[in-house]
């Protein structure tokens, strides 16, 4: 839907890496990332802000639930830390 559905240019190249559900189907936590790392986040937030009720609203036409959460978006650090680890790790294996 991100690729297909939404024009943004804040909105290309990011990806989801997590989404976490509360119980009570009252919010999801959408969690995102993009290749460029954490100097995009605030305009990717942004255009996801921007989105969020376009996407609430497909989303519950495709997903049967009794009630669809509202969206929250959260910038995940997770890959940009990895790739920080794995360099590190990569120095360390150079020094042997």
């Amino acid at each position: 839907m991100l690729i297909h559905e939404i024009s943004d240019p804040r909105l290309k190249q990011i990806f989801v890496t997590d989404v976490k559900i509360d119980r009570e189907l009252a919010f999801a936590d959408v969690f995102v990332s993009a290749l460029e790392g954490v100097e995009r986040s605030a305009d990717v937030l942004a255009g996801l802000e921007s989105a969020a009720g376009f996407l609430r609203r497909t989303l519950s036409a495709r997903v049967e639930l009794r009630a669809f959460p509202r969206l929250r978006f959260h910038w995940d650090v997770t890959p940009e830390n990895a790739d920080r680890i794995e360099r590190i790790l990569a120095e360390l294996r150079k020094k042997q």
